[in-house]
């Protein structure tokens, strides 16, 4: 621990690394960072509307609860098997999709995981701005701006910084709930609304639905903050350290928007800042409250923001070959991500809830079956015996497009289409089954099926063991050593 911790306190503030191998001699951090970030990336604003929808969409208290936590738990179990990648591999997250699409294939994902990135962050920042103009006693618009300024500044200066603004979100994310429960206990009858029970497959299942896929989007991005860990870090217990994390911050959060727009009386949705602030009082009270939910935005909203830039920097790199990125690169892609970002806020902060319900359910068509051929492969095929340095090569060993990850996940994506529900598309199966979504369902099990014997007989070459790139630093090392070495024994 004295070794991390050495190491954490000479790297630094602006991170230097973007989608490169992170060298044994710079990880660094502790497993409870991973708890810390992902639950402060959850006790925020979004997850409370998330769990909101499924009281306003129609179900009731007791099962929206019920399957709120189930899908949590489905889903947190998806997210957290592709944080255990990150000490592994000591790469972000989409880069190690070049195995099962090819190093140029890959770009298919990740096109559509930038559009994910894109869309949360507009949809956090429509929120924020609302929270910091009330703050401020600006307009949203002068609130949403000023937000943005701030994920610019955190999302340039890098991993070190965000980890730490996760733990600073964790603190005052459970202070303040721990305040929003108090007050809305003391003015709703709880128990009332618990007896209120109506159970309708259809509502049940959108509240799973909700959450699943609320932890499934992590997917994408979630080994990003896990690759500074050293590579002895156990998978278990990454596994459990960002599950635990993500899976209880974004439960309780969706807990209280549950029992927030039950006792609401229709007045929660348009309002949803200003309402869950008026449960805590008016005042400094409603100051600090508002402050809360922006700086909880912070974290997620830099989450996406880094994520889109690791994402479009993987893009180029699979096309042009290793790609070096410097600090002034870095803040240029960082301010389109952000300003194309906060352009869609803007122009659609007045219809945010109906548009961010169908593109939360919409999204699930094409991070599921990504998801399911990355882990099957990482888990079932590889056993995460990746060819690191081969990622960067297209005439590798990899290739430059894989058909057989690429075919899976058309297949997994068109599979689901006749059972989608949302405002975007309407399956022809959907009424069929009483109006239920279940395409998320499809979406895993199919595409990780077909991959998992199609893989078993047409995949390449395996390596024997997970080969990483050659470490200079350690290189040197050993020479200085086996120096050492000689002469005393000269």
């Amino acid at each position: 621990m004295a070794v991390n911790n050495e190491r954490a306190g000479s790297t630094p503030l602006i991170e230097r690394r973007s989608i490169d191998y992170i060298p044994e001699a710079e990880r660094h951090g502790r497993l409870f960072s991973q708890f810390t970030l992902w639950m402060g990336a959850n006790l925020q604003i979004t997850a409370i509307v998330t769990g909101a929808l499924a009281v306003v969409l129609g179900g009731d208290v007791f099962w929206s609860l019920i399957g709120l936590l189930i899908g949590q738990l489905l889903g947190g179990g998806v997210m957290a098997l592709h944080a255990a990648q990150g000490p592994k591999l000591g790469l972000p997250q989409m880069i190690s999709s070049r195995v099962q699409f090819g190093v140029y294939g890959a770009a298919i994902p990740i096109v559509l995981v930038c559009l994910m990135y894109l869309g949360f962050t507009a949809t956090g920042t429509v929120l924020s701005g609302q929270a910091l103009g009330q703050l401020f006693s600006v307009s949203d618009s002068v609130g949403i701006l000023i937000f943005a300024s701030v994920i610019v500044l955190v999302t340039v200066l890098g991993y070190r910084v965000i980890h730490w603004i996760g733990r600073v979100a964790s603190v005052i994310g459970v202070i303040a709930f721990v305040f929003l429960f108090w007050r809305l206990m003391s003015q709703t009858d709880v128990g009332a609304l618990l007896q209120i029970r109506h159970f309708s497959w259809s509502s049940f299942l959108l509240a799973v639905s909700l959450a699943a896929s609320w932890q499934i989007a992590f997917g994408p991005y979630v080994a990003d903050y896990s690759r500074y860990l050293p590579s002895a870090t156990s998978s278990v217990k990454t596994f459990f350290a960002a599950g635990a994390g993500s899976v209880i911050g974004a439960q309780v959060a969706m807990i209280l928007g549950v029992f927030a727009a039950a006792s609401a009386n229709g007045q929660f949705a348009g309002h949803e800042v200003a309402y869950i602030v008026g449960l805590g009082g008016t005042g400094a009270t409603a100051a600090l409250l508002y402050f809360s939910i922006a700086f909880g935005k912070v974290t997620i909203s830099t989450l996406n923001s880094y994520g889109s830039f690791m994402c479009i920097a993987t893009i180029i790199s699979g096309f042009k070959g290793h790609l070096t990125v410097t600090r002034m690169q870095r803040l240029i892609f960082v301010l389109f991500i952000v300003g194309a970002a906060t352009l869609i806020a803007l122009l659609g902060q007045h219809s945010f809830l109906g548009a961010f319900k169908s593109f939360i359910l919409f999204l699930l068509a094409f991070f599921t079956p990504w998801s399911a051929i990355n882990l099957v492969d990482y888990y079932c095929i590889t056993r995460e015996r990746y060819d690191v340095p081969a990622l960067a090569d297209p005439n590798g060993r990899y290739g430059r497009w894989n058909l057989l990850g690429i075919s899976v996940y058309v297949f997994g994506v068109l599979v689901q289409l006749p059972f989608i529900s949302t405002k975007f598309y309407t399956g022809p199966l959907v009424a069929a089954l009483g109006d239920v979504d279940i395409s998320w369902i499809i979406g895993l099990v199919l595409p990780a099926a077909v991959y998992y014997f199609c893989a078993k007989k047409w995949h390449s070459a395996v390596p024997d063991r997970l080969i990483l790139p050659i470490e200079q630093n350690s290189t040197q090392q050993a020479k200085t050593s086996g120096t050492g070495r000689a002469a005393a024994q000269a």
